[in-house]
């Protein structure tokens, strides 16, 4: 039981760091939600055994630096429209 939510942690924490670097790092989130999610399951399990392992930190630390990647995009990444008359004017000619 504890294997398996650890391997469910790792693909999402991984994952989660993959959607944090691409373009839709939104979608970054709800990985990363699902990974800690996992994650603190797995480490009751093992903390329940009595031997925590040092992969479980390794998806907290991979879960943490997509949700700061992911809330860097969010907040300092500018999306602006500039000029639009002058591709109004463009597609005016090509009609």
């Amino acid at each position: 039981m504890k294997r398996i939510f650890t391997i469910l942690a790792l693909i999402a924490a991984i994952s989660s760091v993959i959607f944090a670097v691409l373009p839709i790092s939104n979608l970054a989130i709800f990985t990363a939600v699902v990974a800690l999610l996992f994650g603190l399951i797995a480490f009751y399990l093992s903390k329940k055994t009595g031997n925590v392992k040092k992969i479980i930190q390794f998806i907290f630390l991979l879960t943490i630096i997509s949700l700061a990647l992911t809330t860097y995009k969010a907040v300092l990444s500018k999306k602006e429209v500039t000029n639009t008359q002058e591709l109004k004017k463009l597609e005016n000619e090509l009609k």
